[in-house]
């Protein structure tokens, strides 16, 4: 019979998870320059419409859908068709609130791969290029870790979305910003936050849904949510260490920016195991998640030289894999009956399963997003020119602007400490004309 508690829990936590979006809006939209900041928060807004409806109409039924050769869901639920009242299969609450809830990670998830191509592609080729991610890479590699498909079948464990969300979306960011190329004067300007504090909330209510997100997967009011509840916040808290510190090191300060990323990698980190392992590996889980984000980010990225604008791929995908590998270390049929024992429980098999999924992960992810993006930018052009982005994608995409100080004089309240007298001459001309 249907449990009104759990059934409340996960409405909640669904109500939770939706607050991650416009979150994560915030947190993107503080990071870049205030010449780009609606068009950055409008990214996340629309795909949180545009892809709700995709998953109502096609997303659900693909992911969840009776397994079609451990590939994809068959066509049975289209447009939620015959999900009614049903009492959810293997659980207490009705088979809608389970949409619900799926609902909100399938829009949270290509919103997050919009980090790493921030301040430099058109609308209409982000549009189309995040609905086809999310029909033909999300919803497929959702059906195969949660739907019953081959990583399931393979006993991968994916508590909350380590794999399906934060290492799919982080390597597709990855991908997409290397095919993109980099933001005029990258590596040679300075590129910099434009509004801190308007970060730091969005990262607040980041945190905040993360509970929902992770305790939300346990789909009940129930002694594992309440682990993994307990285990998202110490790994949340253990990451603003593992970053920090190491910060704090090599570049002689701490920085409030390297405080809220290191939460976020030790929220992606603990997201695979938070239903799977005890609090305190949660602990070194979200330590050592923070300080290899940090080093992914700091090191890494300068020594390749890509131009992932807001690090998604440092936090999401790095933390990502790490978090996946964890839950084959720590995981414990003592947690969760129904999961597995880790490598330090003395079973090698998860862990081996783990590493197969990551690999699958990756792949998938690096080919699917090359495919869609030559798809794409055969029709519509993707990236915006030199002088749009000079002029400030508020403006050229959306005819709006966050802060009217300083329009026409070429303040950095508006473009930025690297942007010329000269640039803000060819702003205000383009505006007159």
């Amino acid at each position: 019979m249907i449990n009104n508690g759990d059934t409340a829990w996960v409405l909640i936590s669904a109500a939770l998870v939706f607050i991650m979006t416009p979150a994560l809006a915030l947190f993107y939209g503080g990071m870049v320059r205030s010449k780009n900041v609606l068009a950055t928060i409008m990214q996340s807004m629309f795909i949180l419409g545009m892809v709700s409806v995709e998953f109502i109409l096609i997303g659900y039924t693909m992911a969840f859908g009776a397994d079609v050769n451990g590939l994809i869901g068959d066509l049975s639920k289209l447009g939620l068709s015959g999900v009614g009242y049903n009492i959810l299969e293997g659980s207490t609450i009705p088979e809608l609130a389970f949409v619900a809830f799926q609902c909100m990670f399938a829009a949270l998830t290509p919103a997050l791969i919009t980090g790493a191509f921030a301040e430099r592609m058109k609308f209409t080729g982000f549009a189309i290029l995040m609905l086809l991610w999310a029909v033909l890479i999300y919803n497929p590699m959702a059906h195969w870790v949660w739907g019953g498909g081959f990583l399931a079948q393979l006993g991968a464990l994916d508590f909350a979305g380590g794999l399906v969300i934060h290492i799919l979306s982080g390597v597709s960011g990855l991908t997409i910003c290397i095919l993109l190329g980099k933001r005029r004067g990258y590596g040679k300007t300075a590129i910099v936050p434009h509004n801190v504090p308007m970060t730091v909330l969005g990262a607040a209510f980041l945190w905040i849904g993360w509970f929902g997100f992770n305790a939300g997967s346990a789909l009940g009011a129930n002694d594992l949510a309440a682990n993994a509840f307990l285990v998202t916040h110490a790994a949340a808290t253990a990451g603003v260490l593992g970053w920090v510190i190491p910060e704090w090191i090599r570049q002689g300060k701490p920085t409030v920016i390297g405080a809220v990323s290191g939460a976020v990698a030790g929220l992606v980190a603990i997201t695979p195991a938070a239903g799977y392992v005890d609090v305190l590996p949660s602990i070194a889980i979200g330590l050592i998640g923070g300080a290899v984000c940090y080093s992914a980010v700091a090191i890494l990225k300068e020594k390749l030289g890509y131009d992932d604008s807001l690090d998604a791929f440092g936090v999401h995908g790095i933390g990502g894999m790490w978090g996946a590998i964890a839950t084959g270390l720590w995981a414990t049929t003592a947690i969760n009956p129904d999961g597995a024992n880790g490598l330090f429980y003395g079973e090698v098999d998860l862990l081996i399963a783990q590493v197969i999924s990551i690999i699958v992960a990756i792949v998938f992810a690096v080919l699917g997003s090359i495919i869609l993006f030559k798809i794409v930018s055969t029709f519509v052009e993707i990236r915006a020119d030199e002088d749009e982005e000079i002029l400030g994608l508020d403006l050229v995409e959306h005819g709006e602007r966050g802060y009217n100080v300083g329009l026409f004089t070429g303040a950095p309240s508006f473009f930025g400490s690297e942007e010329t007298s000269t640039e803000s001459t060819v702003f205000s001309s383009k505006l007159v004309h």
